[in-house]
């Protein structure tokens, strides 16, 4: 049992009370509706791309490459653009090498070098398994 969903974000492995496994364990999804925390190996936490709502554009975009950051203390990680940023549309980022502990709810933030370019809510990821 747990004290409840809210209580955890993907990518945690702190606190999870769960020992003597061959590897550590991390949650890798949260599902609400039926109140569970799905925990697993690393390797399960590995996204392909990310779906992101609410874009916005900052300015033209560079024909410099792009890079995002989806978490406070990451650095930015190569990715291509498919769609367009701003007015609220929806887009794709895919990253060039899988990324971990990308969760729906969290902000991409899309650079051209270190130029802000534009971002939006990670609505939906593509593991990359």
């Amino acid at each position: 049992m747990h004290d409840g969903v809210i209580h955890f974000t993907v990518g945690q492995r702190r606190g999870l009370e769960i020992g003597g496994q061959a590897e550590p364990l991390y949650v890798v999804a949260l599902d609400a509706e039926q109140a569970r925390v799905l925990v697993g190996p690393k390797r399960m936490l590995a996204v392909a791309s990310a779906r992101i709502g609410e874009t916005n554009r900052i300015g033209p975009l560079p024909e410099a490459p792009l890079t995002a950051k989806v978490r406070s203390l990451a650095r930015p990680v190569p990715i291509t653009l498919e769609g367009s940023l701003g007015d609220e549309r929806s887009a794709t980022i895919r990253f060039a090498e899988p990324e971990f502990g990308v969760a729906p709810g969290q902000a991409a933030v899309i650079y051209a070098r270190e130029r802000v370019v534009g971002g939006g809510w990670i609505k939906d990821t593509e593991s990359a398994l």
